[in-house]
């Protein structure tokens, strides 16, 4: 009875990914990419755009990423819990780190930017898209955009086992 309940559950879970790949197919498919010149910025108005792995400063320097302590966020280091004390000043440094390259690039942001949603949708995230002017003397991103990953598929075997 169990070997027979898990092919089943086997079938289904093939089944699920079969369909839900052909309904990929069929939706790039029907899409249309815009042309060149009509993506392309003016020279006056160029973006800077780098995708890579969102972090704190503190945590690049040390090489934790997905590890990365979340109090690092809100004090700008590891362990710094134990002096910080609510009300002070936060020292948030986001980067963006370029796995190709093996750098950072500090994101300050500008205008409108929105530094939490930034946080909560790309914070310890790969493939995180800044946008923004890039100044190369201090090696920092004036960011006026993001692109948060897509959440994970849902599996058909999350909750069983």
């Amino acid at each position: 009875m169990k070997k027979t309940v898990l092919i089943v559950a086997v079938a289904l879970g093939l089944l699920s990914n079969v369909y839900a790949q052909e309904g990929e197919a069929k939706t790039s498919a029907t899409t249309v990419e815009p042309t060149q010149a009509a993506t392309e910025p003016k020279a006056e108005e160029a973006q800077f755009e780098k995708q890579g792995f969102l972090t704190t400063k503190w945590c690049a320097d040390q090489g934790l990423f997905a590890d990365c302590r979340l109090e690092s966020i809100v004090c700008g280091e590891g362990g710094c819990y134990r002096n910080w004390e609510f009300g002070d000043a936060m020292k948030t440094e986001l980067v963006i780190f370029v796995h190709s390259e093996l750098k950072y690039y500090i994101i300050k942001p500008e205008g409108h930017f929105e530094m939490g949603e930034l946080i909560e949708k790309g914070m310890a995230k790969d493939l995180v898209t800044i946008q923004g002017k890039y100044d190369e003397k201090s090696n920092t991103i004036a960011a006026t955009g993001f692109k948060a990953p897509p959440p994970p598929a849902k599996s058909f075997f999350k909750g069983c086992l």
